[in-house]
């Protein structure tokens, strides 16, 4: 039987994953999200940057990460650096400086092109969502734990649900591509 609370959970699960990518794409201010895909190969394992260090915004153009454990500098550094940020980060003794350059019009429409990527990923991972309920609506009816008819009404709610997820993926899309233009 199919659980459409659970369907739902998952694909907000997957709104929810595409803000977090997006809130890490640059815009024309600094913020301490901004680093937040940022994964740092540390001890053997990879941890997001904010484990790493303390991230701060001392300016409207700067982002400053304060590393915890001297031998994690270089390592943090070159996440930062091999990241499809831009970033060039200065070294100062455990303190990472990112200033963040004014965005020209080619790397706006750069980052609005990683904006509609990170989307149709959310959007790829709503629909996956999708084909396991309708499998699951599908097996139960042939297994004849529900009616043709439930079937239908369950296959029409979990469509309807789909829908309104890659609307909201869309919106959220659009309110970011349009912050990222904004100069």
């Amino acid at each position: 039987m199919v659980d459409i609370n659970d369907l739902k959970r998952r694909m907000e699960g997957a709104i929810s994953s595409l803000k977090g990518d997006l809130a890490g794409l640059r815009t024309g201010r600094a913020s301490a999200g901004l680093l937040d895909p940022i994964v740092v190969e540390a001890y053997g394992q990879s941890m997001p940057i904010n484990q790493v260090g303390t991230i701060t915004v001392p300016e409207a153009r700067m982002v400053s990460v304060q590393i915890w454990d001297k031998s994690m500098v270089a390592a943090a550094e070159k996440a930062i650096r091999d990241s499809d940020l831009g970033l060039n980060p200065v070294v100062d003794g455990t303190t990472l400086r990112i200033p963040l350059p004014e965005l020209t019009e080619e790397r706006r429409k750069e980052l609005v092109r990683v904006a509609h990527q990170y989307a149709e990923a959310s959007r790829v991972a709503i629909r996956n969502v999708r084909r396991d309920g309708m499998d699951t609506i599908k097996k139960s009816e042939k297994d004849g734990e529900i009616g043709q008819d439930d079937a239908r009404n369950l296959s029409d709610q979990v469509q309807k649900l789909t829908d309104e997820m890659i609307t909201s993926v869309d919106e959220t899309l659009a309110h970011k591509e349009a912050e990222i233009m904004q100069v």
